[in-house]
């Protein structure tokens, strides 16, 4: 069990107990973030940044830490998210392995790891978290909310339960609720981990991690946040040059095979796999339609409609298969449906629903020109 905090962390400690969404609390949680810029004197500079499943809160260089973020080419001076005018924060998700409080920390009840402890935990859990290190930064109203993906969701969560917490909002690649596609990847990805034996119900360790299960998990994550255009252009059915060993005579043949398993193999031992399982499932259970009548059985558009924000945009690729377009186009209009002026803006990019971690040409200009608006 382990967690891969980034050195330029810092940390904020929730109220304890923490109440969760489906029961359940927790004592002396934390959530892990950094920060980029200055907080001007009226405090109304600030803008929220909530991510995706796996990345971490360094989401771009800063002077505690030199190395790459993951949205290097969007966040910093003169870039997108331009930090000599915004003061940008960003939070490491609740249930993560990076820093905030997950299944990999320690349960200060029993002093070993959570584990299948941990309890069950909701994208609104996320959402409340994020909301409190904004307040504990001293922050009544962010400029902009930012949610990519996951971070999609758990920004209009945010939205939902906290009135008034963002004047306007950025959503990108994400979604309103799971659908049926969405959940079957993610249900095969956690049943590749819970049946690798080394899973052992959640109690591995360091010598018996479930390589194996999170392999597979991340190799069917991988296809398909990228797609089959893509795919084709990049490998094409290119054979790798050696031949295969006669003892393996269903191994590694082609290029795109090649490149999945080095893919998969970078990121096993980077990310715990019961944090993984936790995550996953929040997902699934995300529907902003059990918010329209308070049951679980309205309609998505009345539950975004309930969100009250000045201004919107709803971003995605056109070739997104895991959160596709029309998801981005329910946003704008259901957020349009509550008095909002929202926009969707579909990008015609090749690359899938990671477009926004790559195709910086595309995604870049749209974020900027929305936030000079402001």
């Amino acid at each position: 069990m382990t967690e891969f905090v980034p050195p330029s962390s810092r940390f904020h400690a929730l109220p304890s107990p923490f109440p969760m969404k489906r029961g359940g609390q927790l004592f002396d949680a934390r959530i892990a973030y950094e920060t980029w810029g200055r907080l001007n004197a009226a405090c109304d500079n600030a803008i929220l940044i909530v991510t995706g499943l796996s990345p971490d809160a360094h989401a771009a260089r800063s002077d505690d830490n030199p190395e790459e973020g993951w949205w290097e080419a969007m966040l910093g001076p003169g870039k997108p998210i331009d930090t000599d005018r915004w003061f940008v924060v960003c939070v490491n998700s609740l249930g993560s392995c990076k820093g905030s409080t997950g299944p990999a920390s320690i349960d200060p009840a029993t002093g070993a790891p959570y584990r299948l402890d941990f309890p069950e935990l909701s994208i609104e859990d996320g959402a409340d978290a994020a909301y409190e290190v904004v307040r504990g930064l001293g922050i009544d109203r962010l400029a902009c909310l930012i949610g990519n993906s996951m971070g999609g969701m758990t920004a209009l969560a945010l939205l939902l339960r906290h009135p008034g917490t963002a004047r306007a909002h950025v959503n990108i690649s994400g979604s309103a609720q799971a659908l049926p596609f969405s959940i079957a990847i993610r249900s095969l990805q956690r049943e590749a981990i819970r049946l690798d034996p080394n899973w052992n119900n959640g109690r591995y360790d360091e010598a018996t991690y479930p390589e194996s299960g999170m392999r597979m998990a991340r190799k069917l994550g991988v296809i398909t946040y990228r797609s089959a255009l893509e795919w084709d252009g990049r490998f094409g059915r290119v054979r790798l040059e050696s031949d295969r060993p006669d003892e393996d005579p269903f191994g590694l043949e082609f290029q795109v095979e090649s490149y999945l398993e080095g893919h998969a193999r970078r990121f096993v031992r980077r990310f715990d796999p019961n944090c993984y399982l936790y995550l996953s499932r929040s997902m699934d259970w995300f529907d902003l339609a059990e918010y329209a009548d308070g049951k679980g059985e309205g309609d998505v558009l009345r539950g975004l409609a309930r969100i009250r924000v000045d201004k919107a945009l709803a971003i995605g690729a056109t070739t997104d298969i895991l959160f596709p377009l029309q998801q981005q186009e329910q946003i704008a209009e259901g957020l349009r449906l509550g008095g909002a002026d929202a926009a969707f803006l579909p990008l015609p990019s090749p690359q899938g629903h990671d477009a926004f971690l790559v195709d910086f040409a595309r995604f870049g200009p749209a974020v900027r020109d929305f936030l000079d608006a402001l």
